[in-house]
């Protein structure tokens, strides 16, 4: 047992159970889906059901998946994707502070998931015990969860995202 090992696991089961328990709300609490859908709607994302059990499904599954350490670019692509369209929509016009309704959070999630793509999830993850070792980290870790989740984000924002008309007062 290694202190690396042991830092990598933890980094990865708080990241991945905080993006989870962000989809997990999104079915289960406060509006649920149907509110969800209309928020996104409010924020200019079209057919909002579908962004609301997309983005639900995509947090609860890329969450889990970086936790427990399976096919770890893969999942750091989804946090990548989804902290992308988050920050967009939602965040950008705050500026950065979260403090602000900014977009600093959707930063450190993102990043944080690629760094651990980049690393390797190290022993403790399903990685390491299906194939004996860290599947796809460094360089190829790095290019898959930047690549398919910035290209996943910016797909889903030019198929769905209209903003909102701001009404004048």
């Amino acid at each position: 047992m290694t202190a690396y090992d042991v830092g990598l696991l933890i980094l990865r089961v708080v990241l991945g159970l905080t993006l989870a328990a962000h989809g997990y709300n999104k079915f289960f609490g406060g509006g649920r889906i149907p509110g969800t859908a209309r928020w996104f709607e409010s924020i200019g994302m079209k057919n909002g059901k579908f962004q609301a059990v997309a983005a639900a499904s995509t947090e609860v599954s890329a969450g889990l998946g970086l936790a427990a350490g399976l096919l770890t670019p893969i999942p750091a692509a989804g946090f990548v994707g989804l902290m992308f369209v988050a920050a967009w929509t939602a965040h950008r016009p705050n500026g950065f502070f979260i403090v602000k309704e900014g977009w600093e959070y959707n930063l450190v999630l993102a990043a944080s998931a690629v760094a651990v793509a980049t690393i390797g999830p190290g022993q403790y993850s399903l990685d390491w015990l299906i194939f004996g070792y860290n599947w796809r980290n460094g360089w190829h870790g790095l290019l898959i969860s930047l690549l398919l989740g910035l290209g996943g984000g910016v797909g889903q924002l030019l198929l769905f995202y209209r903003p909102p008309v701001k009404q004048a007062q």
